[in-house]
């Protein structure tokens, strides 16, 4: 009889350790998770942040919002060092299926036809920067340019010479 006990008492014990290996891997399994999902929260929180890349030359790249705004030297249509970096989360928006929406703003000093000319040439560098992202999932048919506008009074010259990019 005792060993029969024995190997009854063994049965028990080995199905009791595998209960707690089965508990540890299942708490261990949802801290895994819970830390993932707060590792994306902070991500997400991140990338909502204002994030701005300059360079020596005045050009400068500003994600806020989602919005990726590009700011240009003056008679210039050179994009800010870091502009593949910021347009990451337009390249993300665009694998979805959204549009991309490139919008061009001039300042109002000088000649208004050269000022819109200059605009357009910004948005079409920032548009093939874009293209150039095809790689990472971006479609030329999944960006729209949007016509030049001018910014009057609501700021410096600046902040006036700039293209934003948007999702839609």
């Amino acid at each position: 009889m005792s060993s029969e006990a024995d190997e009854t008492q063994g049965q028990v014990l080995g199905v009791v350790f595998g209960v707690i290996a089965l508990v540890i891997a299942l708490v261990i399994g949802v801290v895994v998770h819970h830390t993932g999902k707060q590792r994306a929260a902070k991500a997400a929180a991140v990338s909502t942040a204002p994030v701005a890349m300059a360079d020596a030359s005045g050009a400068s790249v500003v994600v806020e919002n989602g919005v990726v705004k590009f700011y240009f030297a003056t008679g210039k249509a050179d994009l800010a060092a870091g502009a593949n970096d910021a347009l990451a989360t337009i390249v993300t928006g665009t694998a979805s299926g959204q549009k991309a929406l490139v919008s061009g703003f001039h300042d109002a000093t000088g000649d208004a036809a050269l000022n819109a000319e200059l605009a357009k040439q910004r948005a079409f560098a920032v548009r093939d920067a874009l293209v150039a992202l095809v790689a990472l999932g971006v479609a030329a048919d999944s960006i729209e340019l949007k016509k030049p506008e001018e910014t009057l009074a609501t700021g410096s010259n600046d902040q006036a010479r700039r293209v934003e990019v948007s999702l839609q």
